[in-house]
């Protein structure tokens, strides 16, 4: 059960309208998730500052079970990570910063209890 939030300073207007859609199939894809489980959040117009600079940049988050626990996993992800974001927002990878959190299924709540009793 991924939980990916994508945060930019760049508008609205400036992301693809199809970029929910396609960011969640992405994941589904790099995490080798079922898209039905996937949960994404895509926010906007943030003052952001990467790099002691405020030109456009993002920041990826992506907290899951399983799937982000170690470096090996997260280095192969955040190439294909990186080579997503750089296509669909036109960001050089210096403007894109990527966090892995992993989970455990205590710490996530669905239908009136935790993952762990599901």
């Amino acid at each position: 059960m991924p939980f990916v939030e994508l945060q930019t300073n760049l508008p609205a207007s400036r992301l693809p309208s199809d970029l929910l859609t396609k960011l969640c199939s992405e994941v589904a894809s790099i995490l080798a998730k079922p898209v039905e489980r996937v949960n994404i959040t895509v926010k906007s117009d943030l003052p952001m500052m990467i790099s002691g600079s405020q030109e456009p940049c993002a920041m990826l988050v992506v907290s899951s079970l399983e799937v982000v626990g170690s470096a090996e996993q997260n280095k192969e992800h955040s190439a294909k990570f990186f080579a997503f974001l750089t296509k669909e927002l036109r960001l050089g990878t210096d403007r894109i910063i990527i966090q892995f959190h992993p989970l455990e299924r205590w710490q996530i709540g669905k239908n009136g209890t935790v993952m762990t009793f599901l």
